[in-house]
């Protein structure tokens, strides 16, 4: 089976306290109850860029622009007990938007310092590979679930090059 694909966005900004991260409270489907990142699937057509700012507009109410947009890496989720499950994603982060994000029917986000992320939250994944690409590192990441499509059973990561530059 072929894993979806999709994306994601992590706005970033200076705070107080150093640096913090935009992450939602996921309302509805995949996910539901778990703090995640902003995105979803890449549509026919789409670049996985123009997605990201798709989904950004969708979820969190704020525009993002492709030139904005600091390519940070790929995640492929491998759910070995559920392979419709699986996704390849490419991940973005930005610091420039327009407008201040606020709840949608899907996501209810919540700034979080970066050095404080709600890993008891979110997916098991998050821990392995969020704060290494917030940080600076570009990489490629396999996770591959449990059986229990909760907890994480691998997580191998290589040094990823942007194909497009």
């Amino acid at each position: 089976m072929t894993a979806a694909h999709v994306t994601l966005c992590f706005l970033l900004r200076d705070g107080a306290d150093g640096e913090h991260v935009l992450l939602g409270t996921k309302k509805t489907g995949f996910g539901r109850g778990k703090v995640v990142g902003v995105g979803g699937h890449v549509e026919l057509g789409e670049t996985a860029s123009q997605a990201a700012c798709r989904e950004v507009m969708e979820e969190i109410n704020v525009v993002v622009h492709a030139k904005d947009l600091i390519p940070a890496g790929t995640v492929d989720f491998v759910f070995p007990a559920r392979p419709e499950w699986n996704m390849a994603t490419t991940v973005f982060l930005t610091r420039a938007w327009e407008g201040e994000p606020s709840e949608s029917d899907e996501i209810a986000p919540e700034w979080f310092p970066v050095a404080q992320l709600p890993v008891e939250r979110m997916w098991a994944d998050a821990e392995h590979w969020l704060p290494a690409m917030i940080s600076g590192q570009r990489i490629a990441v396999r996770v591959a679930l449990a059986a229990d499509n909760e907890n994480v059973a691998d997580v191998h990561t290589i040094d990823w090059v942007d194909p497009q530059r």
